[in-house]
């Protein structure tokens, strides 16, 4: 911004730093709605709040440094630190994949299958496996919208699962029913909770390596998160795979991937033993999650 309040923070409104933030970020080809994130953020007032305060030095050296990194090409996610998911306002760094909107359907079809199998259960939690849990999107709005749950969030990354950590931490009662564990998809979990597991979801790796992303997401987002071998499907794979012998009986794999990956990937599922297998669309119509049921 350049303006330095210092000298006399009350000739300064927010609403002025916004209007010039407007200017820049639009200048660079940004959405004008990334300046009022930018300048909420800043001066730590709600939407459309505080724009009549006077600006503070704090809030200003904060707000230059956001823009500066903003312009520079980090993610506006990761610039403001934070990010909402569904209920959920989660902590976000470049450790994690940024939450987006397909990942949400993700979770809403995770808890209908919590839902499904839950009727006429009353003596037991139903048990949740979020697989690559990153900053714990999924698991930890499993946790928060479904009291009759008990969810396992794991992760390879000792990295991720700091951030999920904390963003379980800001979960309040929820948290009690989160466990975190640290390995590669199911080596996370207890062999004594075999056959156990009601909903394994997961968001893994399925870009090929020699795919073609944004600069914005392969410049910023952890390359593990992203890619994967076997023309992105190798960890899709050894889910679908594995999940059999976690599962109990009528349990479900959810799985979001590439439009171009489902179809194999459900034949696949079909022929380890699923015994039911759903094609789901995200919001843009495009085929996104599998849904993949056990027999009782």
């Amino acid at each position: 911004m350049g303006t330095d309040p210092t000298g006399d923070e009350d000739t300064i409104a927010w609403r002025e730093v916004l209007a010039e933030t407007e200017a820049r970020v639009v200048a660079a080809g940004l959405p004008a709605q990334e300046a009022h994130w930018i300048v909420e953020e800043a001066s730590g007032s709600g939407p459309g709040g505080g724009l009549d305060d006077p600006v503070t030095a704090r809030g200003m050296t904060h707000h230059d440094a956001m823009v500066g990194r903003r312009l520079a090409g980090e993610p506006l996610q990761y610039v403001l630190g934070h990010w909402a998911f569904r209920r959920l306002d989660l902590m976000v760094d470049p450790r994690v994949l940024i939450p987006r909107p397909e990942t949400e359907v993700v979770a809403e079809l995770a808890l209908a299958e919590v839902d499904r199998v839950a009727v006429g259960r009353t003596d037991s939690p139903v048990r949740v496996a979020d697989l690559g849990t990153g900053s714990g999107a999924i698991g930890l709005s499993i946790a928060a919208e479904r009291t009759g749950t008990r969810v396992w969030c794991t992760d390879v990354s000792l990295d991720a699962l700091a951030v999920a950590r904390a963003n379980c931490t800001g979960l309040g009662q929820p948290a009690q029913r989160v466990t975190l564990a640290e390995g590669s998809w199911f080596e996370a979990l207890p062999t004594e909770l075999e056959s156990s597991f009601d909903v394994v979801v997961a968001n893994p790796p399925y870009v090929d390596r020699a795919g073609d992303l944004p600069v914005e997401v392969v410049g910023w987002e952890p390359a593990e998160s992203l890619f994967a071998d076997r023309d992105g499907r190798a960890d899709l794979e050894a889910l679908v795979d594995g999940a059999q012998t976690w599962l109990a009986p009528g349990g479900a794999l959810v799985l979001e991937m590439s439009p171009d990956q489902v179809g194999d990937l459900a034949a696949r599922a079909r022929e380890v033993g699923f015994d039911e297998v759903e094609i789901h669309l995200d919001l843009t119509g495009r085929d996104r999650v599998m849904v993949a049921r056990s027999a009782r």
